[in-house]
């Protein structure tokens, strides 16, 4: 049990130090999705109309999507570094030490959903200026929505880096995977065409952009912005379920001679 903790708090610590040591990691994935906020966001302002909610503006609608963006990037790029570590012989030298394959993992995604975290923050800053009051918002929703959301993207990009033998192999799948699920999420226009709104419902992606709506306003999300049975509870229930699922996927694709 030492052994399992130790072998977690190093691969926590090594990813945190790997951020702070590469500040521009930090401030591209907060600013990438930043402006692609503010550029997407201004462009459909003037087109952007709801029957259900006359009233809601674009960029409103659009910031918990791209603030699920940020984590989604959080997960892409901390998880790339797998195939590094495999590269350099890092990651050999941990599957050989005292630690299980089970601490691996776990110590992996902790450090991804505390950098995640720490980004999603920084992205929250700007908040106000999408129209998001501060007060509405339920601080301890949102972050336990950003862990849970961190955990599954992190799980599927763990997941996706073991498999794959390079990091042009990997960015392949993010392409194909996970960048079309996050657009088929809610994120960037009502899910309102019958198959995109079958597509959100089944979405990990999609309930975390739609817990995100209800926690900017106050637990519940604006009329007609998200699928009617994502409510928040289920959103928490379907993330945790998936969380917890992704983690165990992870464990067995881990214990997966290499």
């Amino acid at each position: 049990m030492l052994f399992e903790g130790r072998t977690i708090f190093v691969l926590w610590q090594r990813e945190l130090l790997r951020m702070f040591q590469e500040p521009s990691r930090i401030l591209g994935v907060v600013i990438q999705p930043l402006i692609f906020w503010f550029v997407i966001g201004s462009g459909f302002v003037p087109s952007f109309r709801m029957a259900e909610n006359q009233t809601l503006d674009y960029q409103y609608f659009f910031f918990p999507g791209v603030l699920a963006l940020v984590i989604l990037f959080s997960a892409i790029f901390s998880t790339i570094t797998l195939i590094e570590d495999r590269a350099s012989g890092f990651l050999q030298a941990v599957l050989v030490g005292p630690g299980s394959r089970t601490a691996l993992v776990l110590g992996k995604i902790a450090g991804v959903v505390s950098i995640a975290c720490i980004q999603a923050l920084l992205f929250l800053l700007v908040a106000p200026f999408a129209g998001i009051s501060l007060e509405q918002m339920d601080f301890s929703l949102v972050f336990v929505l950003t862990v849970l959301g961190s955990i599954s993207m992190s799980g599927l990009g763990f997941v996706f880096a073991w498999v794959t033998e390079s990091s042009a192999a990997y960015h392949a799948l993010m392409s194909m995977i996970l960048i079309p699920m996050w657009i088929l999420s809610g994120a960037m226009f009502p899910p309102k065409v019958g198959w995109i709104h079958t597509v959100v419902l089944l979405n990990p992606l999609g309930w975390l952009v739609a817990g995100f709506r209800a926690a900017f306003a106050a637990g519940q999300a604006p009329l007609g912005s998200v699928p009617s049975a994502l409510t928040i509870e289920i959103c928490l229930l379907y993330l945790s379920l998936f969380s917890i699922f992704i983690i165990g996927i992870g464990v067995l694709v881990c214990h997966r001679r290499r």
